[in-house]
């Protein structure tokens, strides 16, 4: 089965990044209040949210992996924690270029600021500006791209086009970013830089996590970061720990993304008073937002499809009999034939067509697969 999406945390050091994660995967991390808690990348499994089709069935799914609760199934992702960037990272500072190079393999960017405004430009505690530090961690992926971009034009042998595609397939830019990049901003030595931009833009969204909007003060910082035309998610990543943990240890119960959670014992009189302090901060913002930005990561911003493969159409099962037990995030435009490969090399090779398991009406190999599909891929013995 096809490997899992990956969605990079990218930031300044000291901004919340790997409490997010740790919230998110539930997997310990070093946490501290001091820039470079993070020296390598920390990487987990997190869940984004899709609607799951068992219930047309009248009876629950079976997942291999994830999970389904309440009609909604959490399909696995895999979470990066870069380390936190500092101005000049590209030209070696902080721990420089071993941080960008590690974000290199996510799909999309989440990028973590501190929307209280309280750590600065190297990530200590004291005055900051969250505008700025999104511009400025946007500059530095980009001037990392446009120097490996000059590097590879500068003894090219062929094409732009060909030395573009093949010296960036290793930074996971796919063809029709870097060919629509060129288009947008035709690359020489001099402007490197403007190509880069418009390809991460293309090839690399990014989307800003507005953490710690718990905090006094954030409320007009967070004003400020919705007029920079990205995605903003009002976060407390803090909170979302608190709720995940207590819902562990069964003291409520809490779905993911939820706009509130149901008390099932009580606690000591502080856990009571966080508790009651997580229930203010869900009426007013909805949610942690720790949930929605990673959906935002997975479907607005990373465009991918939930599909569900089976091997029998007509009861939605596979060869044991267990229901939609699979669910897939593919890009946005796989075919059919593309999903057969995702699932396994021998049904790529040996497709002969993809039958819609509520319409039963079968495709071809070209067909462009739909969200939510239902899907049983044919093949030659």
């Amino acid at each position: 089965m096809g490997g899992l999406m990956q969605i990079g945390l990218l930031g300044k050091p000291n901004v919340g990044k790997s409490t997010f994660f740790s919230a998110a995967t539930l997997k310990d991390v070093e946490i501290a209040d001091y820039p470079f808690t993070t020296i390598k990348p920390n990487v987990g499994v997190a869940h984004v949210r899709v609607k799951c089709p068992h219930s047309e069935m009248e009876r629950p799914c079976n997942p291999r992996k994830g999970r389904c609760l309440d009609g909604t199934r959490f399909v696995p992702v895999e979470l990066y924690d870069v380390a936190g960037l500092v101005p000049g990272a590209h030209q070696g500072k902080g721990l420089g270029n071993q941080f960008l190079d590690d974000a290199r393999q996510a799909r999309v960017l989440l990028m973590v600021v501190d929307a209280s405004g309280r750590t600065d430009r190297e990530g200590n505690s004291g005055k900051g500006h969250p505008v700025e530090d999104v511009k400025f961690v946007e500059e530095e992926f980009d001037r990392w791209v446009a120097g490996i971009v000059a590097r590879l034009l500068q003894n090219k042998a062929g094409t732009t086009e060909e030395v573009l595609v093949e010296g960036l397939s290793g930074l996971e830019f796919s063809k029709e970013a870097i060919l629509k990049a060129l288009d947008e901003a035709y690359p020489s030595a001099s402007d490197s830089l403007s190509f880069a931009t418009t390809l991460r833009r293309l090839g690399k969204p990014i989307g800003v996590v507005a953490n710690r909007v718990d905090l006094e003060g954030s409320d007009e910082w967070l004003k400020e970061l919705k007029t920079l035309g990205l995605p903003v998610v009002p976060t407390s990543a803090a909170t979302e720990m608190l709720l995940r943990k207590a819902s562990e240890a069964g003291f409520i119960s809490y779905l993911p993304g939820a706009s509130g959670f149901e008390v099932l014992r009580t606690g000591s009189q502080p856990q009571a008073d966080a508790l009651e302090f997580a229930r203010q901060f869900l009426k007013k913002y909805g949610s942690t937002g720790v949930q929605q930005a990673l959906d935002l990561a997975g479907f607005e911003l990373g465009h991918m499809l939930p599909v569900f493969p089976v091997e029998d159409e007509n009861k939605w099962t596979d060869g044991k009999g267990q229901l939609l037990p699979d669910c897939l995030l593919v890009p946005a435009g796989t075919s059919a034939k593309q999903l057969a490969y995702l699932i396994h090399t021998d049904i790529g090779d040996k497709f002969v067509k993809a039958v819609d398991g509520r319409t039963k009406q079968a495709h071809g190999a070209d067909y462009p697969v739909e969200a939510g599909q239902v899907l049983k891929i044919s093949t030659r013995r």
